[in-house]
């Protein structure tokens, strides 16, 4: 198991803007996720409101329940899991999209899986130099009904003077073509900060600070990884995951974490308070 970078892989991340790390984490630990995320979701009773998780900005953040998750842990459903009458189209545990977003702070499991030496290493060969864990996600990605993630960067939701949130993305199952693996531009992380989610109060809005168009055709690639693998990415990276109509389920795991050093956006839409303090990987 890797505990840092080798000058391969750091040449390969600032030329690029990721580096996949295949092996990262053995298959009992991905079990064991697997098996809490299924508890979780098991316990998870929506009542009469439900939270329906969408990259369509003026439906996601007009939702109390997703700005209230910052220091919670909250179940959100895929977008195409109701009918037209609001019913579930299958078993509530093959609608949900994703956990989110402080399982790694009030989880034990989670916690365990989100904290040790070797992600420290990487995180430090990266350049952060005080880690600063602010979200996780655990994301389904269902069969059939797995919702698309359009082009999107990172910084534009974690904002930092200078930028420094950097993705730790683990695949919890094997990602493929088929079941909606991630999308990068290779090198398009030393292009601007296209948007910014500014979030004032109980009101939130998406400004336009640069209108370069996002990736297409021959810029994108795709990253079909085993399970087990660890993919670290820049916050300017833009990325995207396609809808997954297959039979097969893209678990995956998301940490976002900052630099200590960097100033954190007052305008984020994630804010922690003393009640929760923010920690590193050790």
């Amino acid at each position: 198991m890797p505990t840092a970078l080798s000058p391969d892989q750091l040449a390969q991340y600032r030329r690029d803007g990721f580096v996949v790390l295949p092996g990262f984490r053995r298959p009992p630990e991905l079990a064991a996720l697997r098996e809490r995320a299924e508890q979780i979701v098991a316990a998870f009773e929506p009542g009469d409101q439900v939270s329906i998780f969408s990259t369509h900005e003026q439906r996601r953040t007009a939702d109390a329940y997703f700005l209230g998750s910052g220091d919670q842990i909250r179940c959100f459903f895929e977008e195409e899991a109701f009918d037209a009458a609001g019913r579930l189209r299958q078993a509530k545990a093959r609608s949900i999209n994703k956990i989110g977003h402080a399982l790694h702070d009030l989880d034990p499991v989670f916690e365990a899986f989100s904290h040790g030496p070797e992600l420290a290493g990487v995180a430090s060969a990266v350049g952060l130099a005080q880690p600063r864990i602010w979200q996780s996600m655990y994301i389904f990605k269902q069969p059939g009904i797995g919702g698309e993630v359009g082009w999107h960067q990172d910084a534009t939701f974690f904002e930092t003077t200078p930028q420094s949130v950097t993705t730790f993305w683990f695949a919890l199952e094997d990602a493929t073509l088929k079941n909606g693996c991630l999308w990068v531009a290779p090198g398009a992380h030393r292009g601007p900060l296209r948007q910014r989610f500014v979030r004032q109060d109980d009101q939130v809005r998406m400004d336009t600070l640069d209108t370069t168009p996002w990736p297409s055709g021959a810029e994108a690639q795709p990253l079909e990884v085993p399970a087990g693998t660890l993919v670290v990415f820049h916050g300017l990276l833009p990325h995207y995951s396609a809808p997954n109509r297959s039979p097969h389920s893209r678990h995956a795991y998301t940490l976002h974490v900052t630099d200590g050093r960097a100033a954190y956006a007052a305008h984020n839409w994630l804010q922690r308070d003393a009640s929760l303090p923010l920690r590193g990987f050790v």
